[in-house]
């Protein structure tokens, strides 16, 4: 398995144990027009995560996995879009050293998940001997 691949699939149990965990954090950040739906969503993005962890470390489901991560992550990308947008004016309003460093991961969260598509996406077009 590939270092990039190992990396997705640790990222991916940390992330769904997460969402399960504590899906308050994840609530708050779900886009305002499904904001009804703010826990099944972020369950079902934890078991999302979890599903995509598992297939990434097994080489038979490796593929789809991959395929799937790649899909999560531009399905998850408003949510990170609107954690920049609610955080962002906080931080400008009242500038605390804590409300300015989560804005600017927030921020920094949103070109970030640009390489982990192209991991994701690099991995499901690899030869299925090439794993």
């Amino acid at each position: 398995m590939r270092a990039t691949t190992k990396f997705l699939s640790g990222m991916y149990a940390v992330t769904g144990v997460l969402h399960l965990a504590v899906p308050r954090v994840y609530d708050d950040i779900i886009p305002v027009p499904l904001g009804r739906w703010d826990r099944e969503l972020t369950y079902l993005s934890g078991v999302a995560e979890l599903a995509c962890a598992a297939g990434l470390a097994h080489p038979r489901t490796r593929r789809g996995a991959a395929w799937a991560s790649a899909a999560l992550l531009v399905a998850v990308f408003p949510a990170n879009v609107q954690m920049a947008v609610d955080l962002v004016p906080r931080a400008a309003r009242r500038p605390t050293g804590k409300r300015v460093a989560a804005a600017a991961t927030a921020i920094a969260r949103l070109p970030g998940q640009w390489p982990l598509i192209a991991w994701s996406l690099a991995e499901a077009r690899q030869p299925h001997g090439a794993r």
